[in-house]
């Protein structure tokens, strides 16, 4: 068996992220006349994304997706890695491919040809710095099995599935190619949540790949507490220990717990002068992970390395980091 070329190789929805801030009122008023539920992810078609975009008013663009951002911050720590992801033909997807070409990341997959528009989420940020997601995806939902590529999943250490990518059927067999590819390889499979009403959607589809399919396990306290119908954490914990072999829950201020079989390991999170825009905190959390866990580097330094990416991308607009998280890590594991 070949030795891994890649640290991660990410796959999820190809999204570029439009961020504004708003008010509490627009929230409640957008709640009112289109359900729009504050902190949450909300699917949105291409109408709607239109008429969106226009009452946003003046925003922030540049690309996203949950898993694009995973794999832009897994490379500000000097890991190298791929992405997969469906775009379109057009100025968003150029832009997007753009993009990760410039962080230093190999985006292959070939574009629809199906004429369907890059996809988009727009983000708005209140005064809290709680954030709302509204989601076009577009071209995204177009990834199927024929978009994984053997080569590529087998030359990673880690395999990186979004949560949020797991609504269409062809995505769904997907993910099961890659992870099947990842294990034959002898290498690792880890997944993210990615949001409680995603889970609610695909509870027992997740609890199944979690217990066959998933090494490493990502979520937050709702997430992980959503997917097993519980109350409380503990409880869920109890669960999850059993069922994958690395956990790490993400707790916001409260830092994280990881878990490993029978060992637990609490990380205090990182201190922020001020929290500006929560966008993409997980998702740095997982490549900063992931980046010590493909390093070798003990539990609490992989927490550790997740904990220093979220503080990052918390403190400014936007998910992806605005200096080299190279720089901020510890000594000891530089």
């Amino acid at each position: 068996m070949s030795a891994p070329t890649l640290g991660l190789v990410t796959i999820g929805n190809a999204l570029v992220d439009v961020l504004a801030p708003a008010s509490e009122e627009f929230i409640a008023g957008q709640f009112a006349k289109y359900g729009m539920a504050k902190g949450s992810m909300n699917l949105i078609d291409a109408t709607r994304a239109i008429q969106l975009y226009d009452d946003m008013g003046e925003a922030t663009e540049m690309s996203g997706g949950s898993a694009g951002n995973t794999i832009a911050c897994f490379s500000s720590f000097g890991g190298k890695g791929a992405y997969v992801g469906k775009v379109g033909k057009d100025k968003l997807g150029e832009t997007f491919r753009a993009d990760m070409a410039t962080i230093g990341v190999s985006h292959a997959t070939p574009p629809v040809e199906s004429g369907t528009h890059t996809g988009r989420s727009m983000i708005l940020i209140t005064p809290d710095s709680e954030r709302t997601m509204n989601t076009f995806l577009g071209a995204a939902v177009e990834l199927s099995p024929a978009d994984i590529d053997e080569d590529l999943i087998s030359s990673a250490k880690v395999t990186y599935l979004e949560g949020y990518l797991f609504d269409p059927p062809l995505a769904m067999e997907a993910f099961y190619k890659a992870s099947k590819i990842a294990h034959a390889a002898g290498r690792k499979v880890s997944l993210t949540l990615s949001d409680p009403f995603c889970v609610g959607r695909h509870r027992q589809a997740f609890q199944m790949l979690v217990e066959s399919h998933v090494d490493i396990l990502f979520a937050n306290e709702d997430e992980i507490k959503a997917l097993y119908e519980v109350n409380t954490l503990e409880e869920a914990l109890a669960i999850l220990k059993s069922k994958c072999e690395i956990a790490a829950i993400t707790r916001s201020e409260k830092g994280s717990i990881i878990l490993k079989g029978d060992e637990k390991t609490v990380v205090a999170a990182e201190p922020v002068a001020q929290v500006v825009d929560t966008t993409g905190a997980g998702d740095a959390y997982a490549a900063g992970f992931l980046y010590g866990y493909t390093e070798g580097f003990d539990m609490a330094m992989c927490g550790r390395l997740g904990s220093i990416a979220a503080a990052e991308v918390i403190s400014h607009v936007g998910p992806r980091p605005q200096i080299s998280l190279k720089s901020l890590m510890p000594k000891k594991a530089a």
